[in-house]
């Protein structure tokens, strides 16, 4: 109850000044008449008048009255210009603190609510970056002081920070209107003081900390390359390492814009979504659904037949699949496309150089303006005692170890409840394998809500997945040939007998045998870089999974191009790289999407929101299409249609993403989507019904009644 009150008790206060300063004319002419009144006094109470107006004035700034400028004219004519000085510099920067911390103190936590998971963005900006900001814009008096002080109330910068750069940031525009102040009695208007030449010297001003950070900048260049050698000249523009999602992308638009661009890759073109991830798992999953459907082929009135499987004919497909799509990745096409592709393995030996070691068994060496480091990842496997002795597969090993095989894995365990595991476990069981899925946590898919990890369980285990969760893998090995796992679960342990073992229990980044140890790049979990994807070299830069955050091949895509523009026009623009919205999908059956935080990162992030649900059990074409499960969840502000986040759990989940993203993207609310014509009977109306639900909750029900009795009004 103390902020509301505090808060009327301001605004009574500036209202009553502002109401005060318009019965009271402020011109050149009263100033001048309030100093002479005020210069007699001053014989006789000098260090009074100081303090009455040096309290003044701290009152005027910390209340955002207009007549800081005056005040400080009057100081200048009243005490001089050094003890005039003193007074507006200090005055003025208590008040502004004073501004600062009402600020902070009644409207922080209110803004901070409102911007939600933003709100930590901007903070860690404002808290590498604020003291420099606020300086510069002190340089500048064009922008209003009071506006700054409330502002900058918002952000987590400390008090004493705020004060001292104020003080110092205000100190040149106060020592001007100070020594004006001091020729008041010859002054004919303020246009004397706020001249254009004032003002463009003042601009000049506020840019020079901009060109002093800039210089600053360029001599930290000069220390992290110092000691290295850089050539006279330059083989390529651009080397790129690594031939997967990010480094194709990065190779395609360097030789778009014309530069010389050489492509360095060791196994194969496409890297691993082409390879052993995307491509070749949904292929799998395609051929896994149509026997899932055979099975209940009388859901759509028809007889159901027990589908006769050749497993090696279904590896044949989805290694024929791989072949189809491999020529849009392949060393011909980005040959034509104007890129210099080798076959060998890529080795950084300075900030220019990079040494590779052809597969022909050849080396060369070539010098480079900028390189892009795109590794991507592997499988992780842990330090399980014994699992190398059980022959386990990864998801990059199983596609070439279970090729010829007649018949899927009779026995399958599938190590691993994330996406990948649960993709696998599923498609595997349709396709004949008695699969068992095991999790140490509680849960399938710990990233999503409670809701869809549960769904997705019940769909696995529909399709005969054993899925034991919170269950801890201690071990491995073989015993009279018969190969095992044992898994503790709530203190007791048991084993579990295989045939094969899949390890799915996540990915890590590339990062040995390339050098960046010898060149002190950090390089732990993943490349370490700046908002700019560069390295501890500007000219080094990481893109894809290597450098995180995200692990997915199209986000590897969406960093390729700020890697590849920052690397050959860093020197003239570079651009940070742009995360705030980006979806995901796991394509299990049914499908997972989302985009933005869920129901409970929103919760744990402490973001204010409603939810709004679409039961797509209740959508004309899914129940046309016998696929009448799962929903749509939206996130929104509270009262307002701005999108936070959506997950979709239903058929074809994926796509449907789509438009929430597109929505997210341009700042576009759920009314825009229920706005817009959706083609029915689609699974795309899903969308515009979430919509609708959100807007059918908040109808004015007042306007409603009104409305009521208008048309009863009208029938009379």
């Amino acid at each position: 109850m103390k902020k509301p009150i505090l808060l009327i008790a301001l605004l009574a206060l500036f209202v009553a000044g502002f109401v005060i300063l318009r019965d009271h004319s402020i011109d050149l002419e009263s100033v001048r008449n309030q100093v002479g009144t005020l210069q007699d006094w001053r014989q006789s109470n000098a260090l009074l008048l100081f303090a009455l107006f040096f309290l003044a004035y701290v009152t005027v700034t910390a209340l955002s009255l207009p007549v800081a400028v005056w005040m400080t004219l009057g100081a200048g004519a009243l005490f001089g210009f050094w003890q005039g000085l003193l007074l507006a510099s200090f005055a003025s920067a208590i008040g502004a603190s004073l501004a600062f911390l009402a600020a902070r103190y009644l409207l922080r936590d209110w803004v901070r609510a409102k911007l939600g998971g933003r709100a930590a963005a901007i903070d860690a900006g404002l808290k590498r970056d604020g003291a420099f900001y606020l300086f510069t814009l002190r340089l500048i008096p064009v922008v209003p002081f009071f506006a700054i002080n409330l502002l900058m109330g918002l952000s987590p910068m400390p008090v004493l920070t705020f004060h001292l750069v104020s003080q110092a940031g205000m100190l040149a525009g106060a020592a001007v209107y100070v020594n004006a102040g001091t020729q008041l009695a010859q002054l004919d208007s303020l246009s004397g003081i706020v001249s254009p030449t004032l003002l463009l010297s003042f601009a000049i001003l506020g840019v020079f900390p901009w060109i002093a950070r800039m210089f600053v900048n360029i001599l930290k260049r000069r220390k992290v390359y110092a000691g290295w050698n850089r050539p006279a000249s330059y083989d390529r523009n651009l080397i790129v390492i690594g031939a997967g999602a990010a480094g194709l992308v990065c190779s395609y638009i360097a030789a778009a814009t014309k530069a010389k661009v050489t492509l360095v890759e060791s196994h194969r073109m496409g890297g691993d979504c082409l390879n052993y991830g995307c491509v070749p798992s949904k292929a799998l999953i395609k051929s896994a659904k149509l026997a899932d459907q055979m099975r209940h082929a009388d859901h759509y009135g028809l007889r159901p037949v027990t589908p006769q499987i050749p497993f090696a004919k279904v590896m044949e497909r989805v290694h024929r699949v791989i072949e189809d799509i491999a020529p849009h990745d392949s060393v011909e096409r980005y040959t034509e496309l104007g890129v210099e592709v080798l076959q060998g393995h890529a080795r950084i030996v300075d900030p220019w150089t990079v040494e590779i070691a052809m597969s022909d068994g050849g080396t060369q060496r070539l010098t480079t303006r900028a390189m892009v480091i795109a590794t991507g990842a592997e499988p992780f496997v842990p330090p399980l005692p014994g699992i190398g002795d059980v022959g386990y597969l990864t998801s990059d090993t199983l596609w070439e170890a279970l090729r010829d095989r007649e018949e899927a894995p009779r026995r399958l365990l599938i190590l691993g409840g994330g996406p990948i595991g649960c993709e696998l476990a599923q498609s595997l069981a349709r396709l004949g394998s008695q699969v068992t899925q095991v999790e140490m946590a509680p849960r399938l898919m710990m990233r999503e809500d409670e809701e869809v990890s549960a769904l997705v369980r019940a769909s696995l285990e529909d399709d005969g997945v054993k899925v034991l969760t919170d269950h801890k893998a201690v071990a491995c090995g073989t015993d009279e040939g018969e190969k095992w796992i044992e898994v503790a679960h709530e203190g007791q342990a048991h084993r579990i007998a295989f045939d094969d073992i899949i390890v799915a229990v996540g990915r890590k980044p590339r990062l040995t045998g390339f050098g960046l140890e010898e060149l002190g790049i950090k390089a732990e979990r993943v490349v370490e870089t700046n908002d700019y994807l560069e390295t501890l070299f500007p000219n080094i830069l990481a893109a894809g999974d290597v450098a995180g955050p995200y692990q997915f091949t199209h986000t590897a895509g969406h960093q390729a191009w700020f890697a590849s523009v920052n690397a050959l026009f860093g020197w003239f623009k570079r651009f940070k790289v742009d995360y705030r919205v980006i979806p995901w999908a796991t394509f299990t059956d049914p499908e997972v999407a989302r985009v933005g935080p869920s129901e409970t990162e929103a919760r744990e992030k402490g973001i204010a929101f409603e939810v709004t649900r679409y039961g797509i059990d209740d959508l004309d074409r899914a129940i046309t299409d016998g696929s009448a499960h799962g929903f749509v969840k939206v996130l929104t502000r509270p009262g307002k249609d701005r999108i936070l986040g959506v997950t979709i759990v239903g058929e074809h989940a994926g796509d449907l993403i789509a438009e929430f993203v597109l929505a997210m993207k341009h700042g576009l609310g759920l009314n825009k989507i229920l706005g817009t014509i959706h083609i029915y009977p689609t699974l795309a109306e899903a969308n515009k019904y979430a919509a609708g639900e959100w807007r059918r909750t908040h109808v004015n029900p007042r306007l409603l009644a009104l409305l009521e009795k208008i048309h009863d009004w009208r029938r009379k």
